[in-house]
């Protein structure tokens, strides 16, 4: 099982940037607790840097990420400009453009530029602290930028999207690597499964479920840790569940490859 050390940057003392009485810092907090349920929910094992309003240095977040041996490090944050509405868009920051650490930011970035960011790419940035001491591939996104009001409209009005787009970034990066496979347990079969759905009122499980059914798909519903999860097939093979994976977003569906 792969295990994802969320960051939510600055914190307590430091709020990072800041507009109109607006910190990064609580915005950070919050989108680093939705990416890591979401993953939670799909079998990653996460660690996070911080869950409340405390101060680390970049030197401590790395250093943190580190000793939890994870396997990536995906720090989050909120852009800024010297004027306000000055840019708009997402980029995701790497110490350098190569491997899966280039893979997940163009994934993340990808993900984001279809709930109507602008994507401004890919960056790298060797001198920034929590990536050049991190042991593991690491990225830093930057979610819009603070000081537009364009991104903050899409950042509070498209938050779920955000924090599943990050997500499925992740995901799709594990899942081309084989991070995110389940170990080889003698006597234990591992089944691939497309989640469509995660939901704590099992009426929007049993709706979605409904018309899954009617378009085809073999469907069902699991209930774990209070959410009822509305997924699609069970594969041996992972290629295969990619293909599903493929035609169900292709239908309009938020998916994810699980276990």
């Amino acid at each position: 099982m792969a295990k994802v050390a969320i960051d939510a940057g600055h914190g307590g003392s430091d709020p990072g940037a800041v507009f109109e009485g607006r910190q990064e810092k609580d915005d950070n907090l919050r989108l680093a607790l939705a990416v890591g349920e979401i993953l939670e929910q799909n079998g990653v094992d996460v660690f996070y840097t911080r869950t409340d309003d405390v101060y680390q240095t970049p030197f401590q977040k790395a250093t943190a990420a580190n000793n939890a041996d994870a396997d990536f490090l995906v720090s989050l944050h909120r852009n800024s400009s010297p004027m306000p509405n000055q840019y708009t868009g997402v980029e995701t920051l790497v110490y350098d453009k190569s491997g899966d650490k280039l893979e997940m930011a163009e994934n993340i970035n990808g993900q984001l530029e279809q709930l109507g960011f602008r994507n401004i790419g890919v960056k790298e940035r060797p001198g920034l602290v929590v990536l050049r001491r991190s042991k593991m591939p690491a990225v830093l996104v930057e979610a819009g930028f603070i000081n537009s009001e364009e991104d903050n409209r899409l950042f509070d009005e498209e938050f779920d999207g955000i924090a599943k787009g990050i997500a499925q970034g992740i995901l799709d990066t594990l899942n081309s690597n084989g991070a995110a496979q389940m170990p080889n347990i003698p006597g234990q079969t591992v089944y691939y499964r497309v989640q469509t759905g995660a939901y704590r009122n099992l009426e929007n499980a049993i709706r979605q479920r409904d018309q899954l059914e009617s378009e085809g798909y073999p469907v069902f519903i699991i209930e774990k840790d209070g959410y009822y999860l509305v997924q699609v097939g069970a594969f041996r093979n992972l290629g295969n569940a990619t293909r599903m994976e493929g035609i169900l977003r292709g239908n309009g569906y938020q998916t994810y490859i699980t276990t």
